[in-house]
């Protein structure tokens, strides 16, 4: 299973920033190669993506999710393997730090090879670079889930 870890400051408040972040579906507007989210539910997403010419598409759970401090989730089914959080810390009244954190097991030669190559690091640090350009051209958050799900046995 392959680690990876990346941070960023965003210039807006804490609620902002998970605000937008629960908003799954719009992740096509800043993650590469994430053609498409389907909130199923309030724990549940159905994801279609696209990397290096290779379609996967997956299913995933949030197992904790607690407004302003974090999401976490797992894979349930489909043609990935990982887990992850996604965690939001305040710095001050308008600006947060993003942490995400994933752990990615590669299936098939196109995800070893960008595992092995470093190009699954450089994906997640771009896609957390558009984050930031994206909440902070906004200035607001598109939308707002506040509920809250404790983590259950596993």
């Amino acid at each position: 299973m392959s680690t990876v870890r990346e941070s960023v400051e965003v210039g807006v408040p804490v609620r902002t920033a998970y605000d937008q972040w629960t908003q799954f579906e719009e992740f096509p507007n800043f993650m590469e190669g994430v053609e498409e989210v389907t909130q199923l539910d309030s724990q549940h997403n159905h994801w279609t993506t696209k990397i290096g010419g290779v379609r996967r598409e997956f299913d995933t759970e949030i197992v904790d999710q607690l407004p302003d401090e974090r999401i976490t989730w797992r894979t349930t089914s489909g043609d990935t393997q990982q887990r992850g959080s996604v965690r939001f810390e305040r710095v001050d009244d308008t600006h947060t730090r993003v942490e995400l954190v994933m752990d990615i097991e590669p299936s098939g030669a196109v995800d070893k090879m960008g595992a092995m190559t470093g190009t699954i690091d450089r994906r997640i640090k771009g896609d957390m670079r558009r984050f930031k350009e994206y909440i902070e051209e906004r200035g607001s958050e598109s939308g707002a889930w506040r509920g809250r799900i404790k983590p259950g046995p596993t």
